[in-house]
């Protein structure tokens, strides 16, 4: 094999990038993870990744073409002679923790391929894990890049309204899967591939398995670049020892730019919903999505310092009709009413917006409609299109509701998260996930757990968790006859463990004061998050989570699949010489269950410090929640 990489300049490298195999090496600060930049037999480029001395991605190819064919060299060399050690922190306005750490090794390089053609490699390690993208230039390309793993490992991918699919053997896969995709190495490594910081002009990644190999490929989409040069998204493989590793990091986040301008009027947290409440009747009270019903809900969140209401479909009339005029239709008065009640209260308004409404009406002068009538923010449904095109136009409206001050949420399908929430903090979820209202039909209590370790290492997700009426027929809503598979303990864990900038949960306020301490742990999760640590989980089976609220306060849940089980918590993440009372609602007993008995609860509290271990029994379908105070 001939290798045209020029071996004069090995002597100039620096920390962080070196000679390996005739190829580059770019090491993580930590040296947990390397990059090898190389060519093949054939004269390809090709990249391989290893981590923890493991090798995960063996030679692999990379890069644009004309026709997607995977691309020859005649020279690669680095841009600068040294690689760059990048050492910094994000202070995220909202996210898993207060300070992020990014530390990385980066370097760059200019390869000249047979036809004549220029492309760059950028590429940064990271002790999380590994990414890489190119810059090209042409009037059509395809992206030749694939992910050659190692071994038959077990994977797990998000499936769009569905349960997720896996745990699957990489051979065994055959056609499209979707990321965000979840590898188990080893017990002791466990990867996530996915892309980070998607361009506008983007097609959002599907990767391709042809069954039988342990090889999938990015799904080889034409593009057509503005200007003859494409830059496109980060290919990002993240890497941790645990599940739980995957699930804490920020590093999508951290491949995405900073945020231009002010952010502070974006308000994450929790928020009421009133879709599911019409029907509800509580001591002679119907409920509806109406005004009267609007202001009980309000009174409930400003009591509990929850953030906002959210006003679902049909509002402004009936949303998949062109007719239906998303500032002036039907009750349009009644929620310009309601706005300035809330903002009495102190508890700020979301609006439903139909992408039939979105794209028949223009778009800037409602959601500029909507800043002038003190909206705080807009939940986006079923947007059309194909994925590049549905990529498009949620960054432009992305865009559009930062410029009126309106946080967004994305439902029915939307395109994957990017780590886009550093660059537009007001991107605050989407329903990137099965949300619950679905049912036991789709949703079980394995879906819960899977996609907390699936979907969530995305981005923040929008599940509607926290049902609290869950007796045995029909939900609340009058047109909704799904139960709910859950426990009412796991629901309000489940809310404190899904991380999203809203947390949307969806019953009247009386079936909350039911459970007082499960309500008061719900009125705990205050957002911005200062700190979140995934203490223990296995996919699909269980998880416990830690999170530090904006006030300093601890908060510990978990969730359990269809299994029954004791779980032992350890408190060494608490200061030494810290004295707590852990107030601990769990299941009841082995008698309650997410089929038949799934109400009842159980309270105890405990001293605690950071040398104890709290113990607690959860049902199947079940789970726990715990507030030091």
């Amino acid at each position: 094999m001939k290798h045209i990489i020029s071996i004069a300049l090995i002597a100039f490298m620096g920390i962080g990038m070196a000679w390996a195999d005739n190829g580059y090496k770019v090491v993580s600060p930590g040296k947990s993870n390397s990059f090898v930049l190389n060519q093949n037999a054939e004269g390809h480029i090709v990249y391989s990744i290893s981590s923890f001395g493991k090798s995960i991605i063996e030679d692999s190819h990379l890069g644009y073409s004309a026709d997607g064919a995977p691309c020859k060299a005649v020279t690669i060399a680095p841009v600068e002679k040294k690689a760059k050690t990048v050492k910094g922190v994000w202070k995220p306005l909202w996210g898993k923790r207060s300070v992020v750490k990014d530390e990385y090794n980066a370097q760059s390089f200019t390869v000249t391929t047979s036809d004549g053609k220029t492309m760059t490699i950028e590429v940064r390690a990271y002790d999380e894990g590994v990414a890489f993208r190119m810059s090209a230039k042409g009037e059509e390309l395809k992206e030749a890049t694939e992910f050659r793993f190692a071994d038959n490992f077990t994977a797990w991918y998000y499936n769009g309204e569905r349960h997720n699919r896996g745990p699957e053997l990489l051979k065994d896969a055959r056609g499209e899967r979707l990321p965000l995709m979840t590898v188990k190495v080893d017990d002791d490594l466990f990867l996530a591939v996915h892309e980070a910081c998607l361009g506008i002009d983007g097609w959002p990644m599907r990767l391709m398995a042809d069954g039988g190999s342990t090889n999938l490929k990015i799904a080889q989409e034409t593009i057509r670049p503005a200007g003859g040069e494409y830059t496109g998204a980060w290919r990002v493989v993240m890497t941790a020892r645990k599940p739980g590793g995957l699930v804490d990091s920020h590093l999508l986040e951290l491949l995405n730019p900073d945020a231009e301008g002010d952010f502070s009027w974006v308000t994450p947290g929790v928020d009421l919903w009133d879709w599911r409440i019409d029907g509800a009747v509580w001591d002679g009270y119907h409920y509806g999505m109406n005004y009267d019903s609007w202001t009980r809900m309000i009174d409930f969140a400003s009591e509990q310092g929850f953030r906002n209401l959210v006003l679902d479909a049909n509002w402004y009339g009936p949303e998949f009709e062109k007719n239906s005029n998303p500032t002036t239709g039907d009750k349009a008065k009644d929620v310009q009413r309601i706005i300035q009640y809330g903002k009495e209260k102190g508890v700020g308004l979301w609006l439903y917006l139909n992408d039939v409404a979105g794209s028949n009406y223009p778009i800037e002068e409602t959601l500029a409609q909507y800043e002038k009538w003190g909206a705080a923010g807009v939940k986006y449904g079923f947007m059309g299109g194909n994925p590049q095109e549905k990529n498009r136009k949620t960054q432009e409206i992305t865009a559009l509701c930062a410029k009126h001050h309106l946080m967004v949420d994305y439902h029915d399908y939307p395109i994957h998260p990017f780590g886009q929430m550093r660059t537009w903090p007001n991107a605050v979820t989407r329903e990137y996930c099965k949300a619950q209202l679905d049912g036991r039909d789709i949703f079980q209590p394995k879906t819960f757990v899977t996609s907390t370790f699936v979907n969530m290492v995305a981005g923040p997700i929008d599940q509607n968790n926290g049902f609290m009426e869950l007796h045995q027929g029909r939900t609340t809503r009058k047109d909704n006859n799904q139960e709910v598979p859950s426990t009412a303990a796991s629901e309000i864990a489940r809310t404190m463990i899904t991380w999203s900038g809203a947390t949307i949960i969806p019953d009247i306020p009386e079936y909350y004061r039911k459970y007082p301490t499960l309500l008061e742990f719900l009125s705990a999760e205050k957002q911005p998050w200062q700190e979140s640590i995934t203490l223990d989980g296995e996919i699909g089976e269980y998880i416990v989570m830690a999170r530090q609220n904006r006030d300093g306060q601890w908060l510990i849940a978990a969730a359990s699949n269809e299994t029954a089980r004791k779980l032992s918590i350890p408190l060494s993440f608490l200061p030494k010489k810290s004295h707590f009372t852990a107030a601990i609602t769990t299941d009841a007993d082995s008698l309650t269950n997410f089929r038949t008995d799934r109400e009842r609860t159980a309270y105890r509290e405990e001293a605690v410090t950071e040398k104890s271990v709290i113990t607690v029994d959860i049902a199947s379908g079940g789970g726990c929640c715990i507030l030091l105070k």
